[in-house]
């Protein structure tokens, strides 16, 4: 993680680099490089106040910080109208995470170690509840093939205010489930003198986390105003852009963190960081932006049936590999594998 620190040079180079003019594409790179380590230091941060806060209060510091990056970005996006550049980022965001993380996370994992194990029970849980959410992200879509047009847009508007409430009301009721009624599903052993110690003063913890969500903000405005442009001059499709490099980015230090955990054998923890990130996507960040899109445009729920294809799949497979507890190279690289064949289709959509 603190070779990702280096990249925070980009940050004053990215606020100059705007001031001075430069091209598009050159400012594209620079706010994407300043973001991945702005993200890291956000999750740091957290994960030191988690600390000090205890589980209950950490982990939904965790749930809530883990996807602040994405719902920024998307946030901004959103109020430039870009919302096929949104749509897009959040179906990247969950593809990624269960395909390329949770890939690379068995890959490299499995090739130290022959077999890894996590806890069954709570991540068939995990898994479990993205089928739900998916099934959420549908609803909409059907819908919209099946009702007269005329009659379309006020009465999709309404469906997505009741979706995106919904959704909400569920995401809450895991913490509920998770931190009261069947916390003992979630408890691990933590073996004496590996429990997890605060790596900085509370105070300090906090302030990196207000200064990096702010600089993030900024950045955010810089970046999304640079995506149309750069997609154009380089021939790519928004679609493209925002399904495959702004999750990566956004997601970055998520990624390096969840393969590290593999490669330190706690491959429960690197699993959860991928699925229950992805669970928060659509729980929590997809029905947080209807509800702020209300404020501006209202933005519909409705994904392409290539994006709801490629989720649903990426949630099928991710319920499969949870399914026995265990993971190896193979597995991982099966993954990674899916990813690349989703990425390419995309790149030619």
């Amino acid at each position: 993680m603190k070779y990702l620190y280096i990249l925070l040079v980009f940050v004053p180079i990215t606020i100059v680099g705007k001031i001075m003019g430069v091209s598009d594409a050159m400012l594209f790179a620079f706010s994407s490089l300043a973001i991945i380590p702005l993200a890291g230091l956000m999750g740091k941060s957290t994960d030191t106040i988690a600390c000090y806060c205890g589980q209950k209060i950490g982990g939904l510091l965790n749930a809530t910080f883990g996807n602040a990056t994405e719902l920024i970005i998307a946030f901004v996006a959103m109020k430039e109208g870009l919302f096929d550049v949104v749509k897009a980022s959040l179906a990247g965001s969950v593809i990624g995470n269960i395909l390329l993380v949770l890939g690379a996370s068995m890959f490299f994992g499995g090739l130290k170690f022959k077999t890894q194990s996590f806890n069954k029970s709570s991540i068939n849980i995990t898994a479990s509840m993205l089928l739900f959410a998916v099934l959420g992200l549908s609803i909409p879509a059907i819908f919209t093939h099946t009702m007269p047009e005329n009659s379309l847009t006020s009465q999709l508007e309404g469906l997505n205010i009741i979706i995106a409430v919904l959704m909400l009301v569920v995401y809450l009721m895991q913490f509920v489930f998770s931190f009261v009624t069947h916390r003992y599903l979630y408890e691990e052993t933590v073996p004496e003198g590996e429990e997890e110690k605060p790596s900085s003063a509370l105070p300090v913890a906090i302030g990196i986390l207000v200064a990096s969500t702010v600089c993030i903000a900024v950045l955010s405005e810089i970046f999304v105003g640079t995506i149309e442009p750069m997609a154009e001059s380089a021939g790519l499709s928004k679609t493209f852009v925002g399904i495959i490099l702004v999750p990566i980015i956004g997601n970055a230090a998520e990624h390096s963190s969840a393969i590290l955990m593999a490669l330190r054998n706690k491959m429960n923890a690197a699993v959860e960081i991928a699925l229950g990130s992805s669970l928060q996507i659509i729980l929590f960040v997809v029905p947080v932006l209807i509800l702020l899109s209300l404020l501006f445009t209202p933005m519909s729920i409705v994904f392409t049936p290539f994006e709801l294809v490629a989720v649903t799949a990426s949630v099928l497979i991710a319920n499969r590999v949870a399914s026995d507890g265990e993971s190896n190279w193979l597995e991982g690289l099966q993954l990674i594998t899916v990813y690349l064949m989703i990425g390419a289709a995309f790149f030619f959509v």
